[in-house]
């Protein structure tokens, strides 16, 4: 039943490049200069890994929707008319279910792919939850138990059968600024989120895009992200679709 499956994601919560971090020391005595998201990111880098039982700092937080945004693995993303990027991001992601008793229950982990709107984001930070209302997939592969400390894998975009981009990208606590436990923890101490039965899917971030170093994608694309400890990789295309509303359509009762 897609409308109890809640797809959502939290940002800002991997370490990044060495230049990234270079630059939120540099800013470090002097917040008050500092952007929102260079704020939002050091406040993870100092509180964002509690002791173990204990609430750490808040992360980013975003909503992408229910079960019908998901795609299967090896079937292409939608790239809406009002769109004006279709971009990889790739990502761990967790899998739970909500139990009878209001708890909620880990089924594994799995690679991801948090396809956003880039361009949107950048236009202006306030448009960050426009531009996270795309499609996802994840897959096509579970692993359960918990995670190594490190993980390390490539992503790539494929343009008329050949590598546009590759880079490698990292995850794991150990490439985080938040525990995996603290970003839990500030998903599911709402209400809401704890109803009986329910399935969650939850993207825990990245530092790695290829809109970050200058790629534009297009119909047409193929996007890979491969991690050797979740087997096989996660395959998506990128296909145009047509408008589902337009101005003026609403109905009257």
């Amino acid at each position: 039943d897609p409308a109890h499956l809640l797809v959502s994601g939290t940002g800002l919560t991997h370490l990044g490049s060495a230049s990234a971090r270079d630059k939120m020391h540099q800013q470090s005595g002097d917040e008050a200069s500092m952007t929102d998201t260079m704020r939002i990111f050091k406040w993870g880098v100092e509180g964002g890994k509690p002791a173990a039982g204990q609430a750490g700092v808040q992360p980013e937080w975003f909503y992408k929707g229910d079960g019908s945004i998901v795609v299967r693995p090896g079937h292409s993303f939608s790239l809406p008319p009002f769109a004006e990027d279709g971009g990889e991001e790739p990502e761990l992601s967790g899998l739970y279910v909500i139990g009878h008793d209001r708890k909620p229950y880990r089924l594994g982990f799995a690679i991801g792919n948090e396809y956003s709107d880039h361009v949107m984001e950048r236009r202006n930070y306030l448009y960050l939850a426009h531009s996270k209302l795309r499609a996802c997939s994840f897959g096509p592969e579970l692993r359960v138990g918990d995670l190594p400390q490190s993980l390390s894998g490539t992503s790539r975009v494929w343009r008329d059968g050949k590598v546009l981009w590759e880079k490698e990208f990292l995850s794991g606590e150990a490439n985080m600024c938040h525990s995996l436990e603290n970003l839990e923890y500030h998903h599911f101490k709402y209400a809401q989120f704890l109803r009986p039965g329910d399935v969650h899917v939850h993207f825990f971030g990245t530092a790695t895009l290829s809109f970050a170093d200058g790629v534009r994608t297009q119909p047409g694309d193929r996007f890979e992200i491969s991690q050797a400890e979740f087997g096989k990789p996660l395959v998506n295309g990128l296909a145009p679709s047509e408008p589902v509303f337009q101005p003026g359509g609403i109905g009257k009762l």
